[in-house]
């Protein structure tokens, strides 16, 4: 008898083991269904070995080429984002430093380097090379809604294909000071107005009194600040080897020039005068730039650096006549799947969540410009401490028109050296206007026709 309680009670302590271990078991798999409920579509033919196998899988790493990792904010904070939603994904930042970033990554992919998954493409000269070298990988546009770049991807088609998406898109308005038209009694600048209307703003503020002058308007040495007027009728452009469209841009400059109303170019080029230290003097009512110094100013402002200026605001570029306001230039940066990544699909898919609507919106929190301009993006970015809090500031983000300050082409580094000597030679009167403009007609001719 006393064998037999023996036996029964081993068998209850066996029952009583297994139950707990059971427990244990199915508290596991509950706990691993409301972390992945989200992101991982339910099959109901799964049975639980399965669905054990699935909660201990090794994260998939997706390794994304970027530059400054320490000096750029937004990096994380999309990683973060992404991760929540994607558990079984680890993002790694390669940071391959911001000089020579695109040579650096050119020479990596070029041995087809399969530790890069998502790469950022800083450059048009430097994505049409990757793009030569097969690289990368044709973007899938089938489930995009591509309208929300603005025809910015329209842009960088190659063969009537895309490889990369833009995640950031810096764009050009004109930057001025309030208490300088204020002083002046001139109305402030505004998001419609022609080139016409623009230079007469700079002429009426201008005070040429020695030691106590004030700019109407200011261009930075770059030729992008006076020859990219021209493009913004969308039917020229700085490729096609003729660029008689100039002349009138440069007449306006130079004439700015001679009557004081902005500062000398050679002047300029000789100080290195950075356009921030122009404008943070508090004696230039205008000045053209991209939207990327926008936090830059209000954090100048905010940490008492810039003393003599507190007042601005921002306006869209100045257009000419029968040009929709607020066309304006574009620098943009995106992201791309690699052709040797082994996670093509699980990297497309982080590549997208970047350049999306959500990514964006991310990015904007930061104080960056997203290359998708939502209503809530630009309510993000005007809404930030320091913005400007007229109404005309936040309508200046949004844009029509915007082109890229250059499209892609294969030969666009070339043509760049002569724009920029052409450039030179005109502003420092070297050459007149029409030999400057005959100068890069006859020399970019060459490069289109080699």
């Amino acid at each position: 008898m006393r064998k037999g309680k023996k036996v029964i009670s081993l068998v209850l302590s066996c029952a009583l083991v297994l139950t707990m271990f059971t427990g244990c078991g199915t508290k596991k798999n509950n706990s691993k269904e409301e972390t992945k409920q989200e992101d991982v579509a339910t099959d109901t033919t799964t049975d639980s070995a399965t669905d054990t196998t699935d909660s201990t899988a090794e994260k998939t790493k997706i390794r994304w080429a970027v530059w400054d990792v320490a000096a750029t904010t937004y990096y994380q904070p999309v990683i973060d984002a992404y991760v929540a939603k994607n558990p079984n994904v680890e993002i790694e930042l390669v940071d391959l430093g911001s000089q020579d970033y695109m040579t650096a990554l050119a020479t990596q992919l070029a041995g087809n380097d399969t530790n890069l998954d998502v790469v950022t493409v800083k450059d048009i000269p430097g994505y049409t090379n990757l793009v030569s070298k097969n690289v990368l990988e044709k973007v899938d546009t089938s489930a995009l809604d591509l309208s929300v770049y603005g025809g910015i991807t329209e842009q960088i088609e190659i063969n009537d294909q895309i490889y990369a998406l833009p995640y950031r898109s810096d764009f050009w308005v004109v930057f001025y000071n309030k208490d300088i038209f204020d002083a002046a009694g001139v109305d402030y600048p505004t998001n419609d107005m022609t080139f016409e209307q623009y230079d007469d703003l700079a002429r009426q503020v201008t005070k040429t009194d020695l030691g106590n002058e004030v700019y109407g308007a200011h261009y930075h040495t770059w030729r992008s600040a006076v020859q990219l007027f021209g493009i913004l009728d969308g039917k020229s452009s700085i490729i096609d080897g003729n660029y008689d469209f100039l002349k009138p841009y440069y007449e306006m400059v130079l004439n700015e020039q001679k009557d004081g109303v902005c500062q000398d170019y050679a002047t300029l080029k000789t100080s290195s005068l950075h356009y921030s230290g122009a404008f943070a003097q508090g004696n230039v009512a205008m000045m053209n730039m991209g939207s990327w110094f926008i936090p830059t100013l209000i954090e100048k402002i905010k940490i008492g650096e810039y003393t003599e200026l507190s007042n601005w605001g921002l306006v869209k570029y100045p257009h000419a006549e029968g040009v929709e306001p607020g066309s304006t230039l574009a620098t943009i940066t995106s992201l791309a799947v690699t052709s040797a990544s082994k996670n093509k699909e699980i990297a497309t898919d982080f590549m997208n969540f970047v350049c999306g609507a959500e990514g964006a919106e991310i990015i904007a929190s930061t104080g960056t410009f997203p290359a998708i301009k939502t209503d809530s993006v630009v309510d993000a970015i005007s809404g930030m401490e320091g913005f400007p809090t007229d109404a005309n500031s936040a309508e200046a983000l949004r844009t029509a028109n915007t082109y890229l300050e250059m499209p892609v082409y294969d030969k666009s580094a070339e043509i760049e050296v002569v724009l920029n000597d052409g450039h030179d030679y005109i502003m420092t009167e070297t050459m007149t206007i029409d030999e400057g403009i005959a100068y890069m007609n006859k020399e970019i001719d060459k490069i289109i026709n080699k």
